[in-house]
Parts: structure tokens; C-alpha cells; sequence
């Protein structure tokens, strides 16, 4: 680490890389989203290496910021990893003091409590803090509707069985059906995503992770498709000329290949 922070001193220093020079808070926004979609896709690719990689050039973003937070005078890399450290002593007890948790869900609960409590003590008693906060407005749609569910499921507020959220997606399809029957357009997009929200409730019940599943049908779909169109070229076709019947006679063949 001594050595990474020596190597982004010298960049930024004068005399230093004029790019590296001229980045701020703003423009390195772009590659820190970067570098964290791409950890993600090792992630998913399983490829040790690859992920080593990746999680080399996220950890240099971090350095990288820590670093013009420094020249403002506003903390250093050294208060981002004490901060950090102090931070999960904290919210562990069960580990570093005298609480007690036999199970991850009495770990989430006191995670959610101690939140709650700094939370609390950092907000003015006119401003004060909720369950809800500190969730990232920049998070995809599906993974914030997680992490609400998440945070509201915390205190209690949840269906008491999974079977339940059957029934509520039930309801919300037939509300979304009902305004696609009257054409009514706003109406449509506010009930699909009540469906989209409870349908990512059921996962969080079910203690899936709904963006990764839905990245994994992405992965599947696509891995499909591109073996239509592989066939199609066999054929000297393309699929906008196949027509709607071959496509699915071919989704289906695809799908016993197991693509």
C-alpha cells in the first residue's frame, strides 16, 4: 500500500503525468464506475486473475481520490482505512465486545441498530435520521428496491412468509393488467413497477440477490440469441428476415442445446 500511495504521489505531484495532474472529484467518477462494473463482471466470470486485476485498479480509484482529498486538506488514506476499521468494531459486538449473535439474521439486526443509533446521534433533533438513509441514489433501480426491502425488513416492516409475496405480485399483475386494458400509459408504468419492486421483495425473502439473477438471464438470454443468429448465418439469413415462427422454433432448439 506504502508503495501504491509513493507511486500516486509522484503522479500528481509537479512534474508528475499531466492526465493524472488534471483529474478531479468529477471526472474520476466515470472510471470509479468503471472499475466497479468490471470487479462485478470478474465476479461473475469466476476468474481469480482477472478479479485480482480488477480489484487493483478499484483499489487505485480509492487511493486516487484519497489523494485530492489530501491536497484539500480534507482527510487522507490513512483516515479512510482508520475510519473503516473503527467503523466494523462498532457494528460487530458480537465479535469485538460483549453482544451476542448466533445467526447472520442477529447480526443484520444489530448492524441496522447500530446504524440506526450513529445515525441518530450525527442528526440534529429537528433533522432526524432515517432507516432509510445512507442508501446510494446512483444504485441501479433493482438493487436500491433490495436494499430498501432490506432496510425496512430490518425493524420489521415484512411479509411473514415468502408465500405471502406470491400473492401480493398476484395482485399488483392484475392492477398492471387492468391499466394496459384501459390504455391508460402512466398508469401502466407506475403498476409494473409495483410488480418489478415486489417480484425483487420476493427475492430478498428468498434470500436471493435479484440483480444477479437477473444478470444471469441477461448472460443466458444472450448466450441464446447469438446462437440464433449463428444458425440464421448458416442458413444465409439474417433474424429480421426469418420471421417470428423459425426464431422461436429456434429459441427452443437453443434451449435444449442448453445455451
Amino acid at each position: 500500500m506504502d508503495t501504491l500511495v509513493a507511486i500516486m504521489d509522484r503522479l500528481r505531484d509537479p512534474g508528475g503525468c499531466p492526465w493524472d495532474r488534471e483529474q478531479t472529484y468529477e471526472s474520476l467518477r466515470r472510471y470509479l464506475l468503471e472499475e466497479c462494473y468490471e470487479v462485478v463482471e470478474a465476479l461473475d466470470r469466476g476468474e481469480a486473475g482477472h478479479l485480482q486485476e480488477e480489484l487493483g485498479d478499484l483499489l487505485f480509484q480509492i487511493v486516487f481520490l484519497s489523494r485530492l482529498a489530501k491536497e484539500e486538506g480534507r482527510f487522507t488514506l490513512d483516515d479512510v482505512v482508520r475510519g473503516i476499521g473503527e467503523k466494523l468494531i462498532r457494528r460487530h459486538p458480537h465479535v469485538f465486545g460483549t453482544a451476542e449473535a448466533q445467526t447472520a439474521q442477529e447480526v443484520e439486526r444489530h448492524w441496522e441498530r447500530i446504524k440506526r443509533e450513529e445515525k441518530e446521534t450525527a442528526s440534529s433533533p429537528a433533522e432526524p435520521g432515517s432507516i432509510l438513509d445512507g442508501i446510494p441514489g446512483g444504485l441501479p433501480a433493482m438493487l436500491k428496491a433490495q436494499r430498501l426491502g432490506e432496510r425496512a425488513a430490518a425493524v420489521g416492516f415484512d411479509w411473514t412468509r415468502a408465500t405471502d409475496v406470491f400473492a401480493q405480485i398476484e395482485d399488483e399483475l392484475g392492477e398492471l393488467r387492468a391499466a394496459v386494458d384501459q390504455d391508460d400509459t402512466a398508469h401502466a408504468r407506475e403498476e409494473l413497477g409495483d410488480v418489478l419492486f415486489t417480484v425483487v421483495m420476493l427475492a430478498r425473502r428468498l434470500k436471493l440477490d435479484a440483480e444477479g439473477a437477473l444478470e444471469q438471464t441477461n448472460l443466458k438470454f444472450g448466450r441464446r440469441f447469438r446462437w440464433i443468429e449463428g444458425e440464421l448465418a448458416r442458413r444465409g439469413t439474417v433474424p429480421e428476415d426469418a420471421g417470428l415462427e423459425l426464431l422461436e422454433q429456434l429459441w427452443r432448439r437453443a434451449k435444449r442445446a442448453g445455451g
